[in-house]
């Protein structure tokens, strides 16, 4: 095979050894095994949050700022991950990456305030590489299947969150195990995501890095892009403020800390089937903007639910926040690569999108506990979700139509 020059694109498929039987099989495993490995260490905090909190003498807004820091993580790494890939090799950073995942989990388990802020900020930068760097990987290597590995990802992702969050109070009751040994069990799935990517290092070899100066400045002045981003960002801030705070309000109105934990592990649960069902949909649509309707819809339901609808209800609000949750990061991941051309350009979009994106969400949950201890109510930080979400609709509605990022508007 010949290869294409490398600096045309960041990861395309040609500069790699080509996939062939098992070898194709352990990039998917490994693709599957690194996106279980994304969301568990933030969906795990979640419940356990009120004790962590209290154990570490946090106050709301600093303990809204345990989900703000990775956030902010990802702002500051995303834009440079692909030039990180492109200079010493996707196969390398992505396991570097998720070597730091593992120790950043430990890290945060071991000691206190510290210990803990650092080790979450290490987890964040490992997971922003790899937030960035995965879809236009996928774009390359599956140019004729990406909403199948698009939705495959989305639902290793959101299964493993899932489970994170519905046992992190279970298992932080068993006596000497605590929030500290739970999130420490996250370590396991970490290693395993690595010792998976090993294999990856002979299969994806590294550029000569080189960068397109000229995609780079398009994607940055394409206001296509920043509809795509700003999506990215509300569908962030939305999600985030939720796993962060979801349980803090049940169990302030009366609801077991448990029973609160499984109520956000059913609204994780309720995204899967759709963060897989999405993207083949969005895949096969000539424009994605009736998608982009019923999440705004589902989302300000869901959160008009939570604000005035009675506790008996609140299964009901979950599943609809997590339905809109599964088309909302099913969309996100899919309009890098159905808005872009070329893996180039679908991996600067990640990039830009998940920084600018990533740095707005990062105001969501601490904001949110400052709204809370301003004014002692949850009024008016619910009232902030639903006003995202209506925003989500209007950036959605561009991001959702027919065009390319690269195309003069």
């Amino acid at each position: 095979m010949t290869a294409k020059p490398q600096d045309q694109t960041l990861l395309n498929p040609d500069i790699s050894r080509p996939d062939a039987g098992s070898g194709r099989f352990l990039l998917v495993l490994g693709i599957l095994f690194v996106a279980a490995a994304l969301r568990a260490p933030f969906t795990s905090v979640g419940p356990l949050l009120g004790q962590i909190r209290d154990d570490l003498g946090l106050t709301n807004t600093l303990a809204g700022f345990i989900t703000t820091l990775p956030l902010l993580a990802f702002a500051l790494l995303s834009p440079f991950a692909p030039q990180l890939a492109r200079r010493y090799g996707l196969g390398k950073i992505l396991l570097l990456a998720m070597l730091a995942l593992s120790i950043g989990i430990l890290l945060r388990s071991v000691a206190g305030a510290v210990t803990f802020f650092a080790g979450t900020a290490l987890i964040g930068l490992a997971i922003a590489v790899c937030n960035v760097l995965l879809p236009g990987l996928i774009k390359g290597r599956f140019p004729a299947r990406i909403g199948l590995m698009t939705g495959m990802y989305t639902v290793s992702m959101n299964l493993c969150a899932a489970a994170a969050s519905g046992f992190s109070v279970p298992l932080a009751g068993i006596d000497g195990f605590g929030w500290r040994g739970t999130l420490s069990l996250w370590f396991i799935v970490a290693v395993l995501a690595t010792v998976f990517w090993i294999p990856q290092m002979k299969n994806l070899v590294q550029g000569n890095g080189t960068r397109s100066a000229a995609a780079t400045v398009t994607i940055w002045r394409s206001p296509l892009a920043w509809q795509v981003t700003l999506f990215m960002g509300l569908q962030s801030l939305l999600y985030y403020v939720l796993i962060a705070w979801f349980s803090v309000i049940l169990s302030e109105r009366g609801m077991s800390s448990g029973h609160a934990g499984w109520i956000l592990s059913l609204m994780q649960l309720a995204q899967l089937p759709f963060t897989f069902f999405v993207p083949l949909w969005a895949g096969r649509l000539k424009n994605q903007r009736g998608l982009v309707l019923i999440t705004s819809m589902l989302f300000i339901f869901g959160i008009l639910g939570i604000w005035l609808g009675g506790s008996r209800w609140m299964a009901l609000w979950a599943v609809c926040i997590g339905i809109a949750g599964g088309f909302a990061f099913g969309l996100a991941m899919m309009f890098f690569s159905l808005r872009t051309r070329t893996t180039q350009e679908a991996s600067e979009l990640s990039g830009m999108a998940q920084s600018v994106g990533y740095l707005l969400a990062a105001a969501g949950p601490a904001l949110f506990g400052l709204l809370h201890d301003a004014t002692r109510s949850w009024n008016a930080p619910l009232a902030l979700l639903a006003g995202a979400s209506l925003l989500l609709f209007v950036v959605g509605m561009g991001a959702g139509g027919d065009r390319y990022v690269g195309e003069q508007t």
